[in-house]
């Protein structure tokens, strides 16, 4: 699957040690589709531990320093869990197509966990196309809910 957008993002990626080789791939394919791409780490498959790196990305889409974020571990769910801990993050695990483009179009996610030891380079290639190509649709019911997470963020 190609990657096509309907305009260039500021990407913001990162992984752990065992996400390190989908990451570099992973940057390569996004700058291809004419995306400026952050790296922020990690830079080999020394053993890291994926909260650093997952807050790292979502601080960087919450600051406005990226429109989305990608954040890579062995499973994603980690680094899914961590990501969302940063407020305003709102980030999926997604292991599917299907999922990729459905979180942004009703939920609005600006971040995506991916598993590299569950999913392959290719797979990860086609789930990356389909979530930088997505948009939140905006429709009301999807507003909605939007709000009532946010309110789950402050508390309410």
């Amino acid at each position: 699957m190609r990657l096509t957008t309907l305009m260039a993002m500021r990407i913001a990626i990162a992984s752990d040690h065992a996400g390190f080789r989908l990451k570099e791939h992973l940057k390569g394919v996004i700058a291809a589709a004419g995306h400026a791409v952050t790296d922020l780490g990690t830079h080999d498959e020394s053993p890291v531990d994926y909260p650093d790196y997952a807050a790292a990305v979502g601080r960087n889409v919450v600051g406005g320093r990226a429109d989305r974020g990608i954040v890579v571990c062995g499973s994603g769910a980690g680094a899914a869990i961590a990501a969302n801990k940063i407020v305003g993050v709102r980030c999926a695990q997604a292991h599917d197509t299907y999922t990729a483009h459905q979180a942004v179009e009703h939920d609005d996610v600006n971040v995506i966990a991916l598993g590299s030891r569950v999913i392959g380079f290719d797979l990860a290639t086609d789930i990356v196309t389909v979530f930088l190509g997505a948009r939140f649709s905006g429709e009301e019911r999807h507003a909605r809910r939007l709000a009532k997470i946010r309110a789950l963020e402050e508390g309410r």
